[in-house]
């Protein structure tokens, strides 16, 4: 038999999920927080002249409901701050006199960030300018004179220093400690200091003590907020123990159609305009589809969140019960991926304060009577011990685990690092106490 004659037409059938542009637009609309879908559809109503935002919207945000629980601000308003650098220029002009000197702190404080910190070496300062060291060493020490006290510092070491050297309450010992023995007091490495000066350990605790009210960021006190605040999605009412859920439709952008551009443009026997304002019907559609059922998936969502977690919202220690996105995906019948875009910066308003989504779910952990209990439980517990413990004898991981297993919280040392680290708590060593 030739090869030719061994061929047999077969026919297969195969199934391929494409995503569409358009499907994955609407993903990512669905992912946006409020003001992410805010700059979105800006974009759209710059980019199509059919297709325009609803004036009532911009009149609704000054409603009184934006001003109950949470704010919102575009940006708008005029920031009326005054900046670091506005504030140290102030000084200059104010403190020192009109010399070559008083022009080399100015030009210092193009080099300061917003943290007070001079960004860039003197030495390349001043091979920059063409001028010696210590004249520009002149000049920076008398900016490090200024307001606020740190202002002008090198590295951390530095900004220490400075805002101790001025401070007629810091411990004696504070100062010299930070300038000779900065390393070994970071590294907590106190008995050879106490050794070397000397002085007692429940000294240098002290300065410990001290150095935790300094701030790192002596300018941060000036930086402007920038960025949007945040806007709900939802709101939840309490009345006569009863939830209430709503959507917040009137924070969102609402969208309307140039209904009178759109028939003016049809008059015109153009195939071009034809098609153009055939995209442009087709966008808008699907925009308004496409908000409309981003907002009714987070609506659902919402009322099961406030289902499951009604004890969060009506006891005064508001306790989480546990719930996964995955449950959640099972009960509304979607995929779990759907859930997670769903709920990202997205946010409810309470009326004891505005909540992340994400919030609501936690993992489940197994008590010794084979209860389940959400993970938040066992890191309020976790908390707790560490806040009431001996901090001469500040209790290890494991003792930690062994405490929790007591309680009815069987959980590993590992899983107990995790919680710790979780909450920001320091190891048992940081949190070790002299005196």
């Amino acid at each position: 038999m030739k090869f030719e004659q061994q061929l047999s037409q077969q026919q297969k059938q195969t199934q391929k999920l494409a995503l569409t542009q358009q499907l994955q637009q609407s993903l990512q609309v669905l992912n946006y927080s409020s003001e992410e879908l805010f700059e979105f559809i800006n974009q759209k109503t710059l980019e199509n002249p059919l297709i325009a935002l609803n004036d009532r919207y911009f009149s609704g945000l000054s409603q009184t409901h934006t001003a109950n629980t949470y704010e919102v601000n575009f940006g708008q308003l005029q920031d009326t701050k005054q900046s670091l650098f506005d504030f140290l220029v102030g000084q200059v002009h104010l403190n020192y006199r009109d010399t070559p000197i008083r022009k080399r702190i100015l030009r210092l404080l193009e080099y300061i960030d917003s943290n007070g910190w001079l960004v860039t070496s003197l030495s390349q300062i001043a091979t920059e300018h063409q001028e010696s060291y210590v004249e520009w060493l002149d000049a920076l020490t008398l900016l490090q004179q200024l307001d606020p006290p740190g202002v002008g510092a090198q590295n951390l070491q530095e900004c220490l220093m400075l805002q101790t050297e001025r401070d007629r309450q810091a411990p004696n010992l504070a100062y010299l400690i930070l300038e000779s023995y900065f390393m070994s007091f970071v590294e907590r490495k106190w008995e050879e200091i106490a050794t070397t000066i000397p002085c007692d350990i429940k000294e240098i605790q002290q300065v410990f003590d001290y150095v935790q009210t300094l701030t790192p960021k002596p300018g941060a006190a000036f930086e402007r907020e920038e960025g949007l605040m945040i806007i709900p999605d939802l709101e939840v009412i309490i009345e006569n123990n009863e939830l209430t859920l709503s959507s917040l439709r009137s924070m969102q952008p609402p969208l309307k159609f140039n209904q009178a551009y759109y028939e003016e443009l049809n008059q015109v026997n153009n195939q071009e305009i034809s098609q153009f304002l055939k995209q442009s019907r087709q966008t808008f559609d699907w925009l308004k589809q496409t908000l409309d059922h981003r907002e009714q998936t987070i609506l659902r969502i919402g009322e099961l969140i406030i289902q499951r977690q009604a004890d969060f919202f009506l006891k005064d220690a508001h306790p989480l019960n546990p719930l996964t996105m995955r449950e959640v995906a099972e009960v509304l019948e979607l995929h779990e991926s759907t859930i997670s875009r769903a709920v990202n910066k997205k946010y409810i308003a309470t009326p004891f304060g505005t909540y992340e989504l994400k919030h609501f779910f936690t993992t489940r952990v197994l008590t010794a009577s084979g209860e389940e209990i959400a993970t938040t439980q066992v890191k309020e517990h976790l908390k707790q011990m560490i806040t009431h413990e001996d901090k001469t004898k500040p209790l290890s991981d494991q003792k930690l685990a062994d405490l929790l297993s007591k309680v009815g919280f069987t959980i590993s040392r590992r899983t107990v690092t995790k919680y710790r680290e979780a909450l920001a708590i320091p190891t048992s060593k940081q949190r070790k106490r002299f005196s």
